[in-house]
């Protein structure tokens, strides 16, 4: 019975923790311009806007990409100084 009640709280840790990142990443926006569109998206790729001025929609479809690329990387280097090798490490059962 002890065992579940610490996995239950490891659990609740670790929802907290996600829940965390999930807050910090949706408060940083990464802005492209691609073709006359501008594209705003948040590192948890949320999009806050998209502006196209009419442009046809490969352009649309190219600037998104490209925002969802820049997010990515962005958020990568972001969780990486918030958890750090050892918290991902706990997080998937490694460690002690």
């Amino acid at each position: 019975m002890f065992d579940k009640l610490q996995q239950l709280k490891e659990l609740k840790r670790m929802r907290d923790e996600a829940m965390r990142i999930q807050k910090a990443l949706d408060e940083e926006v990464v802005e492209i311009d691609k073709h006359g569109v501008h594209v705003r998206v948040t590192l948890a790729q949320r999009f806050v806007s998209i502006e196209s001025n009419g442009k046809s929609d490969d352009d649309i479809r190219d600037a998104v990409n490209e925002a969802v690329k820049e997010s990515q990387k962005q958020a990568a280097k972001k969780m990486q100084g918030m958890v750090g090798f050892e918290g991902l490490k706990g997080m998937f059962g490694g460690g002690s």
